[in-house]
């Protein structure tokens, strides 16, 4: 196993932060929202939810997103978020027992998730705006009323697709992966085009790059913010849609060395570390250009703190299917991605 960023110490700092005290009467107070994949389902997360359910469900209640279907995954991140945040508003407005969120989302549903929470996401009240700083860091907003607790990526391409060997089954050579950045939206639809980085509406810049900061009404990393962790599941390897770079927000010399897991409870995870927030300092206009637009994208998300989990299957027989094994997609057939889920819940905030 890898570094636990000093032990488990931070865990229990966050759990006693936290604590997960019992709702009294009423039933669940907290509902956890699923968020699918690119041309998925809301049954991809039906092993997930099912353990959800079954391990706490005296404390949660699960919702697995059904707004963005199958081709509507094509229409693009910023038109699926928005559905999303509607999908979700609906869902508090038909329960009104509802205090906590959280959100579980695989592969480009992360993307969505984080589009999403952009839109619902709603500032600390006005009053608290001038009192002491250690106060308002006790109140840094909310989503859509609700108290924001677990942000969870699982192999999401937070970077995008655009960069070397972020999309593996390209093989890292150039003049492949430059071709698929021309024909993409041929295939994806403007989804394609947000997670290459193709985008150019009214000559911004893309979606993704906005996404690392608050764009007017659509306060996407105040959101992020807002919740008490952020966590970014990833494979390691034979991932072939989903590079670890991207999904575990790290640049190419961060990678870490890791060894196979010597755990029984959670055989295939095989490192983590939790990545503190980092202050950036002072950007002059040379540096901006001169950076690339992956190196943007990853000062943007590293302002927040990010738990960060490695797994790998490449001893198992379905390891060509990890993208989809990492999520136990399928009960049977990457039902050996369990123990993800597992850990999942395990140290999941009530």
């Amino acid at each position: 196993m890898g570094d636990l960023g000093g032990g488990g110490d931070w865990r229990e700092a966050a759990a006693e932060e936290a604590p997960a005290a019992a709702p009294a009467g009423g039933g669940p107070d907290h509902l956890v929202v699923m968020v699918h994949g690119i041309v998925g389902s809301a049954a991809d997360w039906k092993f997930g939810a099912e353990q959800f359910d079954k391990l706490l469900s005296d404390r949660v209640i699960v919702h697995c997103s059904n707004r963005n279907m199958h081709k509507l995954t094509l229409d693009g991140i910023d038109v699926m978020g928005e559905r999303l945040a509607q999908e979700v508003i609906e869902e508090i407005n038909r329960r009104p027992q509802i205090k906590r969120i959280s959100f579980v989302a695989h592969s480009v549903g992360g993307l969505v998730a984080r589009y999403a929470i952009g839109r619902l996401y709603r500032p600390p009240r006005q009053e608290l705006e001038s009192a002491p700083e250690s106060l308002r860091d006790n109140n840094r907003g909310n989503i859509h009323g609700l108290e924001a607790v677990n942000f969870i990526t699982v192999a999401s391409p937070h970077l995008g697709s655009r960069g070397n060997k972020q999309v593996p089954f390209l093989f890292g050579v150039t003049a492949i992966e430059n071709f698929a950045c021309c024909i993409i939206h041929f295939i994806f639809g403007k989804t394609g085009k947000h997670l290459f980085l193709t985008d150019n509406d009214d000559g911004k810049p893309p979606l993704l790059e906005r996404m690392v900061d608050d764009c007017g009404e659509l306060q996407f990393m105040s959101a992020l913010q807002a919740f008490k962790r952020r966590v970014a599941y990833s494979n390691v390897g034979y991932d072939h849609i989903v590079g670890w770079r991207t999904s575990s927000i790290r640049g190419g010399s961060e990678l870490p060395n890791w060894i196979d897991s010597m755990s029984k409870m959670y055989p295939h995870i095989v490192y983590e570390e939790l990545s503190k927030a980092e202050t950036p300092g002072d950007v002059t206009d040379v540096d901006k250009d001169n950076c690339t637009l992956e190196e943007r994208l990853l000062r943007g998300l590293k302002r927040v703190s990010w738990e960060k989990v490695d797994v790998s299957f490449h001893k198992s027989k379905v390891r060509s299917a990890a993208h989809s094994v990492i999520q136990v997609k399928d009960p049977v057939m990457h039902r050996e991605g369990a123990d993800v889920i597992k850990h999942m819940i395990d140290h999941f905030i009530l």
